[in-house]
């Protein structure tokens, strides 16, 4: 039986780009780590970067500035290393 460390290791997706899916998800980590991954072998890191910047907007509104300032800092890695996914309009 694999980890949840030992299938990360394998995946395209960071543990904070996994735990912004899942919290916008509500799924658990195991569950959000399957679908980074499948959305970044399916062409679907728009996807990836749209759940980031909702999960972005969720902490704002809710007057969480200092969790929207990790989700950014989250965007801008997932951007860097996915530049796929910037060039879609879901910013």
């Amino acid at each position: 039986m694999l980890t949840y460390e030992e299938c990360l290791a394998m995946c395209d997706v960071t543990q904070d780009e996994v735990s912004a899916i899942a919290e916008h998800e509500h799924v658990d980590p195991i569950i959000a780590l399957a679908i980074g991954q499948y959305l970044c072998c399916h062409e679907g890191e728009h996807m990836i970067k749209k759940i980031i910047i909702d999960d972005i907007n969720h902490a704002e509104k809710i007057g969480n500035i200092e969790h929207a300032e990790v989700l950014r800092k989250v965007l801008s890695h997932f951007i860097a290393t996915h530049p796929e996914g910037a060039t879609s309009d879901a910013a």
